[in-house]
């Protein structure tokens, strides 16, 4: 019974290395079995042939082998031959693609660079425009006149620009705190002049809008108004700061200080 051939695996292809071998051993057969069919003793049909046993069959093998022998070497050659032109064009095309790379890599650089170059001179420019546009509006800034504030040349102008002056100096005050104590004082006349108390009796007379005496308006004269008892402004802020050091405030004044 045959055995079971099912688990054989594939056949091979043969390949022309094995194609020639099989070649080589059927001509040496071939000649092998000639030459064992000719008689030790066999003679030639003709008169002029020698008597003996056939003298070139060895030769014949000799050169067969040698054939076969050579055309594997051969094989063998242009096989590796055939091995060294693949790596050498696999080599050749790892170089280029290398190269192709490197020559991307750099481009990509150098666009790059530019892109950062491009951005800063970018940068820098429109921080020199905003400089130029500060320093211009600076200039305009100062070049403007700032029109200075004007007051009404009355009691309720005098009062306002009091107040302004003592709002620099830190001196507490109203404008109620100095119409009340001004109308009380005065009547809101700056020229008013008090000659019969006793500070008249003493030669210092109460004069203009609080009737502040000259020891008291020089003390407590505020910087920036005039030297005298009579300027309506200068009075106020003189009485005010006055007011602020011994009552805390001309807001607190209700009747003579």
């Amino acid at each position: 019974m045959l055995k079971n051939t099912k688990n054989r695996g594939p056949i091979r292809a043969l390949t022309q290395r094995h194609k020639i071998a099989i070649a080589g051993v059927a001509t040496l057969g071939a000649a092998a079995l000639a030459f064992s069919a000719v008689p030790g003793n066999a003679q030639t049909t003709t008169a002029e042939a020698p008597t003996g046993q056939v003298a070139y069959s060895n030769e014949q093998i000799k050169d067969v082998k040698g054939s076969v022998t050579d055309q594997l070497a051969g094989d063998k050659v242009k096989a590796e031959q055939m091995s060294a032109k693949h790596k050498a064009a696999v080599a050749a095309a790892k170089h280029r693609a290398a190269e192709a790379a490197a020559k991307h890599r750099a481009h990509v650089a150098v666009v790059k660079k530019q892109a950062a170059e491009a951005a800063a001179e970018k940068k820098a420019e429109a921080a020199r425009k905003a400089k130029e546009a500060a320093s211009r509006s600076a200039k305009r800034i100062q070049v403007k006149p700032v029109a200075a504030k004007t007051y009404a040349n009355n009691l309720d102008g005098w009062i306002r620009e009091a107040l302004d002056i003592m709002k620099k100096h830190n001196i507490p005050g109203t404008y109620d705190g100095l119409y009340r104590n001004t109308m009380r004082e005065s009547s809101g006349n700056p020229n008013a002049i008090n000659n019969w108390d006793i500070n008249a009796q003493n030669g210092v007379p109460s004069i203009g809008l609080l009737q502040v005496i000259k020891p008291t308006f020089d003390a407590y004269h505020v910087p920036g108004t005039a030297f005298s008892q009579y300027d309506p402004v200068a009075n106020l802020t003189a009485a005010a700061n006055y007011a602020a050091d011994r009552y805390g405030s001309i807001d607190n004044v209700n009747s003579a200080y």
